[in-house]
């Protein structure tokens, strides 16, 4: 959201050139980037900086408490867990104008479900490690709050985050130069390859569909959403770095990916990363046997559905995906190694992963009356005669 705004770059950008003018004062990473990410919060919204500012207190408190507990930990896990995620529930159907709140509303929910993720992450952390997972304040409200990653990601995890703020501020010359070129590159997919893509979106999908017109917008709107995520995430991890953290990457060619499982290793990679982490390592600690194994991995991607939004296509999209993804674990197809195959199968192998894609990706398209349309469309084959 951030980088469509100029003023908010060129105050991120200048951010950047502080930051590598004062890597030398004692405290620099971590004060100056505390100052700069609520300075700016509250530049964007007063009332945006008074919510982030109780949940972030709220949420070290409970980070805090359940890091320093030795009995009956996991009572007070699931119920900090559930605080979290019915928060966000309860937000996210107020945006949807479920019911109205006055002290509800469309700005107090922007990047909340990024940040509900590493907050959640953060309380895995403490569960697991306990008191040596406890970080200082001003580290936990860097890491729910640190600008460059705020509204969509990618997704930090707890452990990397304090990990590079131990480490001095090591930008140099060839990283900066690295970093300038990724945000340019970002900036030409999201401004210039977008709108214009958008705008053709739009158009074809206002006229009459049919088979052809369907599937063709369909690929066209895949290429659509990489061009506005992996740009978006180009931004992110260049802004990041330049701060002197290792923002991970989101994008690792998946369209080369042979299989669907292996696809969502690559295709917004810290999200499937995350509820892999959180989700199938939780249930399945004990070798789980293959059918538990499939299951979680339907219920993970129900779960990154619903993530995306409380709708009945989100959830028939997670299904989807879901089944199509134990059905490989189940058949022991979830892996193809390049190596081992001939380069027919391993092209056909993501060939045919990548139409499985396209077949569902349309969900993605915020106005559902024309995802239905395009649906529809599919069935009504042309006549040529």
């Amino acid at each position: 959201m951030w980088y469509l705004n100029m003023t908010a770059v060129l105050a991120i950008a200048g951010m950047s050139v502080l930051m590598g003018l004062t890597r030398r004062l004692p405290g620099q990473k971590r004060w100056l980037l505390l100052a700069f990410n609520l300075a700016f919060i509250g530049l964007y919204s007063q009332r945006l900086l008074v919510f982030y500012a109780v949940y972030t207190l709220v949420n070290y408190l409970l980070f805090v408490f359940l890091a320093r507990l030795e009995r009956g930990k996991l009572f007070w896990f699931i119920l900090f867990l559930a605080l979290n995620v019915g928060g966000v529930v309860l937000l996210r159907l107020a945006d949807m104008e479920i019911f109205q709140h006055p002290v509800l509303g469309t700005l107090v929910t922007i990047g909340i479900i990024y940040n509900v993720l590493k907050a959640i992450d953060a309380l895995y952390f403490a569960y697991f490690i306990g008191r040596d997972a406890i970080c200082k304040p001003v580290d936990y409200a860097n890491y729910l709050l640190f600008v460059p990653t705020f509204t969509s990601g990618p997704i930090l995890k707890f452990r990397d985050f304090m990990a590079d703020t131990k480490v001095p501020y090591q930008v140099d010359a060839p990283m900066a130069e690295a970093c300038v070129k990724r945000i340019i590159l970002g900036m030409f997919k999201k401004i210039v390859l977008v709108t214009w893509m958008t705008t053709a979106f739009d158009h074809v999908s206002s006229g009459e569909l049919n088979t052809f017109t369907s599937l063709f917008l369909m690929v066209w709107f895949y290429i659509l959403i990489f061009f506005d995520f992996s740009g978006y995430s180009d931004i992110a991890v260049g802004f990041g770095r330049l701060f002197g953290y290792q923002v991970p990457e989101n994008f690792k060619r998946p369209f080369m990916s042979p299989t669907l499982t292996q696809y969502w290793r690559n295709w917004h990679a810290t999200l499937g990363d995350w509820f892999r982490d959180h989700i199938y390592m939780f249930f399945s600690r004990k070798s789980p046997s293959k059918w538990t194994g499939a299951g979680l991995s339907v219920l993970i991607m129900v779960l990154i559905g619903l993530w995306h939004g409380f709708t009945w296509l989100y959830v028939a999209w997670g299904v989807y995906h879901g089944v199509i993804i134990a059905a490989e674990s189940l058949l022991k197809k979830s892996l193809v190694n390049r190596k081992k195959v001939s380069k027919l199968y391993f092209y056909w192998r993501c060939f045919l992963t990548q139409s499985i894609v396209t077949l569902a990706v349309i969900v993605y398209c915020p106005n559902h009356e024309i995802v239905i349309r395009i649906y529809k469309g599919l069935l009504h084959f042309p006549s040529f005669f």
